[in-house]
């Protein structure tokens, strides 16, 4: 019988995700896959994809969630190699639900699992996994009627014809394009997304290879940044791109091996697409630039804040009907692709940009950084209340300089007469408390900064 505790250590806000061997084994994923099944047929699904990345646990994970979904009446069909987004592809064009199995950037200890319901519409903590992990607790009841079947279905081709058909790129100017796989699922749809565009890709890393002997597959991550930066320059690429592991993000390198900031990408998609409908709302959470509100309200869009996390961006894109969605982390939702996120296909709309002028990368991005900004900052801290205590330190400390202060997510302050601002929130997986910062300087982030963790790590 197993505890609320083992099992509420692995389900996250999200999704699914532990240290193989210690939480996440067959057995668990095995039920895991059965209560998923249960909880998609009594919503009238009939078939589940599913589909795995290149980490040695992957392949064995998947097929035993596969016999606990067929046992429980869904047919299967294994996707086999996979990237997210990929997955996510054919939830959307089958009408399937779907499950991933992945601990994208996490260290190759680590699997995990992304499930969505049909079209691509997410599963967290309140709209699924909590029965899930109720019935993992419980046991989950069997089932009287027939056993699904199992099948297997390359649609790699597909769903690289899919994301060229959304964005063309057959009139640019030809570009040179290094690209860091860091060993993850990029080295594999990379090449599929690509083929026959005037695009020469100079690969780095494209072995698929979950031990991840080059570095982490986590460029959110400067240090994991580093490889690809002189690679773009020793090459003389016009850009570079660096993927996480499961190629759901992706992080762009300008001419010069400098990174371009999530946010300005957000920006450059948002003014794509607001060129095609005006007037359209655009999602972005709460800690992407000040400028992307500002770009799009200036191109005539409707700018939507919301909390940090896919599920949150999914919901509220549906609920706005957004065209667009982005978050400072690089996950870029869109509408056309079932507002699910597609880190190619964001980097597909910052090579039009940039194919469709003369101007190099740097020189493009100047007019979308106004801004200086931190960075996510971890502090980790003993307790949820030492990360309560801490954040109502800070919010006092700078009680008379703030402007207004909301609670959407974490606690966000906007110091008075200046467009500066912070946000601190907690981490769903971690026992971290997260900072980000904004102002119009580095000098003043950098100020800031150095107060603001002094309070938090006294």
């Amino acid at each position: 019988m197993r505890t609320r505790d083992s099992v509420d250590a692995v389900i996250k806000a999200y999704d699914i995700r532990g240290v193989v061997g210690d939480g996440i084994d067959t057995d668990f994923v095995h039920d895991t896959g059965a209560a998923f099944a249960r909880l998609m047929r009594a919503e009238g699904a009939t078939v589940v994809a599913v589909g795995y990345d290149m980490r040695d646990s992957s392949p064995e994970l998947a097929a035993a969630f596969a016999g606990g979904a067929a046992e429980q009446g869904l047919d299967v069909t294994m996707l086999g190699l996979t990237s997210t987004d990929e997955l996510y592809y054919v939830s959307g064009s089958r009408n399937c639900p779907g499950a991933m199995f992945t601990a994208s950037h996490n260290p190759a200890k680590y699997n995990g699992i992304k499930l969505c319901r049909a079209g691509a519409r997410p599963v967290g903590q309140a709209s699924g996994l909590g029965t899930i992990a109720d019935d993992l607790v419980a046991g989950v009841p069997d089932y009287e009627g027939r056993p699904g079947s199992i099948t297997e279905s390359d649609v790699l081709a597909d769903y690289g014809a899919f994301l060229r058909s959304l964005v063309d790129l057959t009139g640019i100017r030809p570009l040179t394009v290094a690209v860091d796989a860091g060993n993850g699922m990029g080295g594999l749809t990379v090449p599929a997304v690509f083929e026959g565009l005037p695009i020469d890709i100079r690969p780095l890393y494209f072995e698929l290879d979950g031990t991840f002997p080059n570095h982490e597959a986590n460029p959110l991550e400067p240090a994991n940044l580093r490889d690809l930066q002189q690679f773009v320059r020793d090459t003389g690429a016009d850009i570079g791109l660096a993927l996480d592991g499961d190629a759901d993000r992706c992080f762009v390198i300008d001419e010069k091996g400098q990174p371009v900031t999530p946010s300005a990408v957000c920006a450059i998609v948002a003014e794509r697409y607001l060129s095609e409908h005006p007037g359209a709302a655009i999602i972005h959470n709460l800690i992407t630039s000040r400028a992307v509100p500002e770009i799009i309200a200036e191109n005539g869009g409707r700018a939507v804040r919301t909390r940090v996390g896919h599920s949150f961006i999914k919901a509220t894109m549906a609920e706005e009907n957004a065209v667009f969605g982005g978050e400072h982390s690089a996950h870029y939702y869109f509408t056309e692709f079932f507002n699910a996120d597609s880190g190619l296909l964001a980097a597909m709309h910052v090579l039009a940009a940039l194919g469709h002028q003369n101007a190099p990368m740097s020189e493009m991005m100047e007019r979308y950084d106004r801004y200086a900004a931190s960075g996510e900052l971890n502090s980790r801290l003993e307790s949820a209340a030492a990360q309560v205590e801490r954040t109502e330190a800070v919010v006092a400390a700078f009680a008379n300089r703030t402007e207004s202060v909301d609670h959407l997510d974490g606690v966000t302050v906007n110091l008075a007469g200046t467009p500066t601002w912070f946000n601190l929130r907690a981490s769903n997986t971690e026992p971290l408390l997260r900072l980000n910062v904004e102002a119009p300087t580095s000098a003043e982030v950098d100020a800031l900064v150095e107060e603001i963790l002094g309070i938090i790590r006294a």
